[in-house]
Formats: structure tokens, sequence, C-alpha cells
């Protein structure tokens, strides 16, 4: 695939980092729509979303460099690589913990933005993944079956071999798990149980799929990669939130 799109001058656009852009848009614009129909404050929501994607890049930065650590002692240098090497675990964790401490600065109630947000990271994540395919990264694993991809020029994946399709299959699972949020949305009445859904799902999808990942230097914590690691934390915790909140007797989520 091609990662550099076309060049103005000296700057060059990467399909990569457009589709990043692209992901973030349509989050936006699908998180405002549903706030509107909520009668949610649309104000706060374009706040919370910028210090979402703020500390949510600050997350998924400082989550590489804590799998990459022993490149960086070994290279110090390689902090400076501000634009390389993202996790995206570091930016959900990074920006759920800024979405909750900027809730309660404001005296929002949680719950119910995270709700309204979460199936729009799906989307951005969803867009974020086929930015990954056309850059290279995020690859596969070789294969001999006819579903992979070849790639010719890549920087990152093995090219002139065929790979299993990673970032395409995270991708439709991505969209697929934010239209499954939206309907439970739409049935769902409790604060949190459409959060605690996507945790459970995400976790779940991201655990299955990195089995078939072939990027390897990502780190691993005994048999399990580390996002496999994280994943079963997320799934535990996703489960219990729901389990706590379907319990709990439901309250009213309009905080204004």
């Amino acid at each position: 695939m091609y990662n550099d799109l076309f060049s103005i001058g000296p700057i060059t656009v990467h399909s990569y980092g457009l589709l990043i852009g692209i992901g973030f848009i349509a989050a936006l614009l699908s998180a405002d729509y549903r706030a509107k129909k909520r009668g949610l404050d649309r104000d706060f929501l374009f706040n919370l979303a910028f210090v979402c994607i703020i500390f949510g890049l600050l997350g998924a930065k400082l989550l590489y460099f804590i799998t990459k650590w022993k490149t960086i002692l070994e290279n110090p240098a390689s902090l400076l690589e501000l634009m390389d090497g993202f996790v995206v675990y570091g930016g959900i964790i990074g920006g759920i913990l800024a979405a909750y401490l900027y809730c309660r600065y404001k005296k929002k109630n949680f719950l119910t933005y995270f709700d309204l947000l979460v199936p729009s990271l799906a989307i951005a994540q969803g867009f974020g993944r086929v930015g990954c395919f056309f850059a290279g990264c995020c690859y596969g694993l070789e294969t001999t079956s006819g579903f992979s991809i070849v790639f010719q020029n890549s920087e990152y994946a093995p090219n002139h071999i065929h790979l299993v399709p990673t970032q395409l299959m995270s991708s439709l699972g991505d969209f697929a798990i934010a239209l499954v949020l939206i309907l439970f949305a739409r049935k769902n009445s409790k604060s949190g149980l459409v959060a605690s859904a996507y945790l459970v799902l995400y976790g779940i999808g991201r655990f299955i799929i990195e089995f078939f990942r072939g990027d390897l230097v990502r780190g691993s914590i005994g048999a399990l990669s580390t996002s496999q690691f994280i994943s079963i934390f997320i799934v535990l915790a996703g489960l219990v939130m729901g389990y706590v909140l379907n319990k709990r007797e439901d309250k009213s989520d309009i905080e204004e």
C-alpha cells in the first residue's frame, strides 16, 4: 500500500494521518448528532473530546515508550521520534482517565458522556486501522491463505510476502462494535452500560486479533502479547462495571 498520497512543496500528505483525521471528524460528528438528540451539552462535548484526544495521544505514546524501554535504554534518542509509535490501549486508558477528571472538574455525569463517546471512539478506531493498512503497520502473520495482502513498498510490513490483513479485520471489527453500541444505546437507559459493553467487546476482539499479528516487536508478557495481557483486565473491568451498574437502581443520566 502507499502511505504517501501527494506532496505540496515540502509538505507530504500521508494516508495514515489523513485517515486518523477523518476518523476524528467522523467521531465528533456522530457524537454531536447523538448528543443533540439526547439533549446533552454539545459545547461541553467538544471540549471533552478535545481533552480526550490530547491525553489519548499522550497515553498512547507513553505506553509505547513503556513497551520499548529496552530499546530506549540502548538508544535514548529514540524518545525524540514523537511521530512514530503509538499503542492504542494507552490512548484508550489515557483518554478515559482524562475524561473522568474533566467531567468531575466540570461537575458533569461522567458515565453519561462515556456512553455517548464510546461508539464514536470505535468509529475513529475503524478509520485509524484503515490508515494502518495503507501505512503497512500493525501487519499480520505470514500466511498461505488466499485471504491475504501483499505489501510492495511498505516501510513497516515485510514486502512481497502474503500476510494476514489484520488491519482490515480490526477495522471491520471496530465498525461492527460501533454499530452494536449505537443500537444497544437506543434500548438501554442505564448510564455506563454502553461503555462497559465497549470495554468487553473491544477487549475480546483485540485479544483474538493479536493471535494473527506479525509485528512481534511490540513486546510480550509471558506467552501473551502486551495488548493481550491488557485486554484481560479491560474485559474484566467491563464485566464488573456492567454487573455493578446493572444492579444499581437506575437514575436519570441528564445532569443539566
